[in-house]
């Protein structure tokens, strides 16, 4: 391919530019105390958003990651905020040991009881999708009232996921909700610290517990 431009890309390969990409990352990011499983997660979510200051935030609590991976082997469901989380990831891998992606925030019903009680649809669909699921994987990367609802389901004993990706971006709210968070005693959690966040950085998470699975699965 011949670019009409003076710069020229350094390759057009898709598997290259994914380990040159990841080698600029290892490369300026230097020393952390991240494990090795860890990082696989840190360094798409840099990847994703080009912001060493979020990766270098991210809080992964001890057995997370074991618990997303045997979440999705076991076949369980995996539930979003927003659309974008819903498009953005690979379902094929979740579908594949019998588990799918969910959202719920533009069904009608949740449409519905959301003017009705005037409240956010993310609420109301956080309340759906515990009424629905049984454990699974919940990310977030979008509204922190989801996050913070299922923050009150499950200190209700309402909600127990497996799981919990919760990176949402924003100015109200947003990094209060992931102090909130930082609170919760026997769930499993991937987070942030601040305001950054977002579904492509919480996407990049989910995706890259999902690959771990596969890993797992092929041994």
């Amino acid at each position: 391919m011949d670019f009409k431009t003076d710069f020229k890309p350094l390759t057009v390969d898709p598997d290259k530019i994914y380990d040159y990409s990841f080698a600029i990352i290892a490369e300026e990011m230097g020393e952390h105390n991240f494990t090795e499983d860890e990082w696989k997660v840190v360094r798409r979510v840099i990847h994703a958003s080009a912001d060493f200051e979020l990766g270098r935030s991210v809080i992964i609590t001890p057995g997370a990651l074991e618990a997303g991976v045997k979440s999705i082997l076991a076949g369980r469901h995996v539930i979003a905020d927003v659309q974008m989380i819903e498009s953005g990831s690979g379902k094929k891998r979740f579908q594949k040991h019998g588990g799918d992606l969910h959202c719920y925030i533009a069904d009608e019903d949740v449409s519905i009881e959301a003017k009705k009680q005037n409240t956010t649809r993310a609420i109301i669909s956080m309340q759906k999708a515990v009424s629905l699921h049984e454990g699974g994987i919940y990310a977030i990367g979008n509204a922190p009232t989801a996050l913070l609802e299922l923050i009150r389901l499950i200190k209700e004993g309402i909600a127990k996921p497996d799981l919990i990706i919760g990176m949402p971006v924003g100015f109200v709210s947003a990094a209060e909700s992931k102090e909130e968070l930082l609170k919760i005693e026997g769930i499993p959690y991937i987070t942030n610290v601040g305001r950054k966040g977002g579904s492509t950085v919480t996407v990049a998470a989910l995706n890259a517990i999902s690959l771990l699975a596969d890993e797992q699965a092929k041994k």
